[in-house]
């Protein structure tokens, strides 16, 4: 079978192909092993591989860095179809307590949109919802850097994000936008319930409409003279604190 660069997508990096392999939904039609590996991670590629009957092509590395000269690949290539987004109907759903989406204005940087999806697989989040144009994409280096997640993680690309944001609140959630400007702090703001988590581009922060649509705007408290904190860094901060408030200790002396 072949495949036109248009059909596929290269991923790579073993946390990420294997996360393909092991729970993925789009299997790779072919994988690119170098043939200076052959350690246990390396074995572990080659025995899914077989048990899916996917191809693995040992080649030399220098044949993978020209594959793909833009990922620290590490040794393995997998080449899969492109993953389509989720359509905004995959929203519509009821608004229980444990529901927990994050919202992306914008995120520009693919490195950046993969440590996103990594946290949010690691937290629990339901959804990642982006808008369809003006936004990192689920590129090869989006996939490398989220290290699996982007395989786990629903991400829905939307036509107009306000709009979207709107729709939720009509659903029954809660919309919080982190903004420097937010009366609130972050650890003063109940997170608890059906929760959208809206975070701003890298920069620009939120944009109006989006910051309109929001029913309340926290800040994270900043010490010392740093202004703001890359967005991948904020969300993992606003994600793990919405966690802790879901997710309460047990009580002192209670039994584990």
């Amino acid at each position: 079978m072949t495949h036109s660069v248009a059909q596929y997508t290269i991923i790579g990096g073993f946390h990420a192909v294997l996360a393909v392999l092991e729970d993925g939904s789009d299997q790779p039609f072919e994988i690119w092993l170098s043939d200076s590996r052959n350690d246990e991670r390396a074995r572990r590629v080659m025995a899914l591989a077989r048990e899916r009957e996917i191809p693995v092509s040992q080649r030399p590395r220098s044949d993978l860095d020209l594959r793909a000269p833009e990922l620290r690949h590490q040794g393995v290539l997998a080449m899969l179809p492109e993953r389509k987004f989720q359509g905004e109907d995959a929203l519509e759903l009821p608004a229980t307590p444990q529901r927990l989406l994050l919202a992306l204005d914008g995120v520009q940087d693919p490195h950046n949109l993969g440590a996103c999806l990594r946290t949010a697989e690691a937290a629990g989040v339901d959804a990642v919802i982006i808008p369809r144009d003006r936004s990192a994409t689920l590129t090869a280096v989006t996939r490398k850097a989220a290290a699996g997640a982007a395989e786990r993680v629903p991400v829905i690309a939307v036509t107009n994000l306000a709009r979207t944001l709107e729709r939720l609140k009509e659903l029954g959630y809660w919309l919080t936008g982190l903004a420097g400007e937010g009366e609130q702090t972050l650890f003063e703001a109940d997170l608890t319930g059906p929760l959208v988590l809206v975070m701003g581009a890298e920069g620009e922060g939120l944009r109006r409409l989006t910051r309109e649509a929001c029913d309340r705007l926290v800040r994270i408290p900043m010490e010392g003279k740093t202004e703001s904190l890359n967005v991948s860094v904020a969300a993992a901060v606003c994600l793990y604190e919405a966690y802790r408030q879901r997710h309460p200790a047990p009580a002192a002396g209670a039994r584990r």
